[in-house]
């Protein structure tokens, strides 16, 4: 091994796990993300809970881009590009449970038979 292919393991691998830099530079905007919602919770600095709320979603969204390229390391160049296309497959299909749960749950309701309620038990106890 050459001084250039430090950041790659002699098991095989010939694609890099990424270097020292990398690893704290994820480390520190892990823990920026996981500080902030904290510190919008518990000071209430947006004020509005749905606001909070949002901004903690986001932040979410934020730190799993963060894990998957920092930490797992799925890009372009990894595997010959098939990482990330497994990546995507994956989210398709999760979006795809997700919204079509949510979707199932929503109309759930109206589209139930349901059956009327008797005029004594709609008066209530006597």
């Amino acid at each position: 091994m050459n001084a250039s292919d430090d950041h790659v393991h002699g098991h095989g691998d010939t694609h890099g796990h990424g270097t020292r830099r990398d690893y704290l530079i994820g480390f520190a905007l892990s823990a920026v993300l996981t500080a902030a919602p904290f510190w919008l919770v518990m000071t209430g600095a947006l004020g509005d809970s749905r606001v909070t709320a949002a901004w903690i979603i986001a932040l979410a969204f934020a730190q799993i881009v963060v894990h998957t390229i920092f930490f797992l390391h799925v890009n372009t160049q990894a595997e010959g590009g098939w990482t990330l296309l497994a990546l995507l497959f994956t989210l398709v299909m999760v979006a795809i449970v997700i919204s079509g749960s949510l979707w199932i749950m929503y109309h759930l309701n109206s589209n139930m038979m349901s059956m009327p309620m008797p005029p004594e038990a709609a008066a209530g106890p006597p």
